[in-house]
C-alpha cells in the first residue's frame, strides 16, 4: 500500500501470552481505528490510515485473582471503546484538546464502572487493572497512564520510556532515594499506587509526544517490561523491523526465556508516511505532561508591549470616567440658574476618588468640642443681653 502526500500510515500488531507461571491470562488489549470503530487485528486495521478520529491502542493488566483480573481488564477495554464511540466519535470537534479530554474521561468512566462492579459483587472485591492507552491523532501521540504498564518509543534504534510508572519504586526514584538499577531488583517493585477499580476516583496521567516518520511505539504489561531492559526492546524492534508480528513474538519469547512469571502482552505500532516529519537531533522523546491550549494561554507570560497597551487603555478609560463625573463649580451652577430652567437629567454622584479625605476620630472630637464651646458662649451672651 503506497502512501500519497501528507498521509500517515499506521502499521500495528498485538499479542498476549499467559507466561510460564500463571494458569490464567488476566491481560487484555485492543487495537482500533476510531474513525470506523473497527477494533480487530484484521488486515484493514493492521495497516491503516487514521481518519479524522484517529487510532487507539490499549493494554490492560488485570489483578485481583484470575476471574476478577480478567473481568477488570476486559471491562476496561470495552468501556473505553464505548465511551470514545459515544463522545469522541460523535463530537463536532476533531481537535487535540477534545481528543485528549475524551481519552481521560473514557479512562475515568472505566474506573467508575469497575469500582461499581466490585461493590455489587463482593466476591470480586479488590479487583482492578492497570492500563496504558495510546491515542493517535494527526502527528501527535496522546498517552493515558494508570499503574505500571508501559509505553516505549523506539526512534533511530534507541528505545525511550514515554510513560511513568505509578508505583512505589518510581516514587522513591523521583525522591532520589532509589536508583533505576536498584528499582529493577527491589522487593517492592510490584507495589503500585493506582489502578482502575479499587478507588472511586483515579488520577489519569495524560502525556503527549510528537510522532516522526519511522517511529515504533511499544505498549506492554509489566510481564514484559519487568523481564528485560530498555536496550533489549530497542534491539528486538530494530532487528525485526518492519515485521511487527515478529517483533511481538520475539519480545514475548524473551520475557518467557527470562522466567515468564506473569502474563505478557505487547502492542507494536510503526508510523510511516509523508504526513510525518523525519526525526531530528533536537526532537524530544520522553515523559511530557499534556497541557491544553487553554492552560497554555492561562500561563503565558504577558509581553511589555501588551502591558503598555493595557495601561494606555486603562488611562484612556480613566480620563473618560473623570470627565463624565466632573463636579460643577459654584460659578457654573450660578450661570446655569440664570440661563433658564434646569434640565431634569440627574447628575451622577461624584466618584469616590473626588471626595474630600476622611477625618480621623481625634479630628472630629476637636471639631465638635470647638462647636460646643462656641454654642455655649453664644447662649451665655444672649442670656446677658436679655437681662
Amino acid at each position: 500500500m503506497s502512501a500519497s502526500p501528507a498521509e500517515i500510515i499506521v502499521h500495528v500488531f498485538g499479542r498476549t501470552d499467559v507466561g510460564r507461571t500463571r494458569e490464567h491470562n488476566e491481560d487484555s488489549f485492543v487495537v482500533a481505528d476510531l474513525t470506523t470503530m473497527n477494533a480487530t487485528l484484521q488486515p484493514e486495521v493492521r495497516e491503516h490510515r487514521p481518519g479524522a478520529r484517529g487510532s487507539l491502542f490499549m493494554v490492560a493488566d488485570g489483578m485481583g485473582g484470575a476471574a476478577a483480573g480478567e473481568i477488570a481488564s476486559q471491562m476496561a477495554t470495552e468501556v473505553v471503546l464505548e465511551e470514545l464511540d459515544a463522545s469522541w466519535r460523535r463530537s463536532d470537534q476533531t481537535d487535540g484538546d477534545t481528543f485528549a479530554g475524551a481519552l481521560r474521561k473514557a479512562v475515568e468512566a472505566a474506573n467508575a464502572r469497575i469500582h461499581r462492579y466490585a461493590i455489587d459483587h463482593p466476591e470480586n472485591r479488590g479487583m482492578g487493572t492497570t492500563t496504558t492507552i495510546a491515542g493517535i491523532l494527526g502527528d501527535t501521540l496522546y498517552l493515558c497512564q494508570v499503574g505500571d504498564s508501559r509505553g516505549y518509543m523506539v526512534r533511530n534504534g534507541v528505545a525511550t520510556q514515554v510513560t511513568k510508572d505509578q508505583s512505589l519504586v518510581q516514587r522513591l526514584i523521583d525522591a532520589g532515594e532509589l536508583t533505576a538499577e536498584e528499582a529493577e531488583v527491589s522487593e517492592r517493585r510490584n507495589i503500585i499506587l493506582q489502578a482502575l477499580g479499587p478507588e472511586q476516583v483515579v488520577k489519569v496521567d495524560v502525556t503527549s509526544q510528537q510522532l516522526r516518520r519511522g517511529d515504533t511505539l511499544v505498549l506492554c504489561s509489566d510481564g514484559m517490561s519487568g523481564q528485560m531492559r530498555t536496550d533489549d526492546i530497542a534491539r528486538i524492534v530494530t532487528e525485526q523491523s518492519p515485521d511487527l508480528m515478529g517483533t511481538c513474538k520475539a519480545l514475548i519469547d524473551l520475557a518467557n526465556e527470562n522466567g515468564g512469571p506473569d502474563n505478557i502482552t505487547v502492542i507494536a505500532a510503526r508510523f510511516e508516511g509523508d504526513g510525518l516529519q523525519a526525526a531530528g537531533d533536537g526532537d524530544f522523546v520522553g515523559h511530557k505532561p499534556y497541557v491544553s491550549s487553554a492552560e497554555q494561554r492561562a500561563t503565558m507570560p504577558v509581553s511589555s508591549a501588551e502591558l503598555a497597551a493595557e495601561e494606555a487603555k486603562l488611562m484612556e478609560l480613566s480620563m473618560v470616567t473623570t470627565a463624565e463625573n466632573e463636579i460643577p463649580s459654584a460659578e457654573d451652577v450660578a450661570a446655569a440658574a440664570q440661563s433658564g430652567p434646569r434640565e431634569t437629567t440627574p447628575i451622577a454622584p461624584p466618584p469616590a476618588s473626588s471626595l474630600a479625605p476622611r477625618l480621623s476620630v481625634s479630628q472630629l472630637r476637636v471639631i465638635f468640642g470647638s462647636l460646643t464651646v462656641a454654642v455655649a458662649a453664644w447662649l451665655a451672651w444672649v442670656y446677658l443681653l436679655r437681662r
